[in-house]
């Protein structure tokens, strides 16, 4: 799955309201960038690089298996495939979103 098609499919689980009332960052180094922003009505995902209220440090493999079901946020952050930075009460509402 590339960068495009987890950019699609976050999308579509996003929907026109994600929730958030934030935004959240997917950073997956020289792969690129998902950006969700759930304080524009309605809620947008993209890949512009800019800054936002939490950071979701993790790479392209893992953010494949979090969009898929196959690894649930709260079990890949114990694991520590993926490091959060910013505001931790927006990465706790993940689970809405993936």
């Amino acid at each position: 799955m590339d960068m495009q098609a987890i950019t699609e499919a976050l999308r579509a689980k996003v929907g026109e309201s994600s929730g958030l009332n934030a935004t959240l960052k997917f950073d997956c180094g020289a792969d690129g960038v998902v950006v969700i922003d759930g304080k524009s009505v309605p809620n947008t995902v993209d890949n512009t690089d800019r800054e936002t209220d939490c950071t979701v440090a993790i790479s392209h493999e893992n953010l494949v298996a979090l969009i898929t079901g196959e690894l649930e946020p709260a079990t890949g952050f114990m694991m520590g495939k993926f490091k959060v930075s910013g505001d931790m009460s927006v990465a706790m509402k993940l689970q809405r979103v993936v």
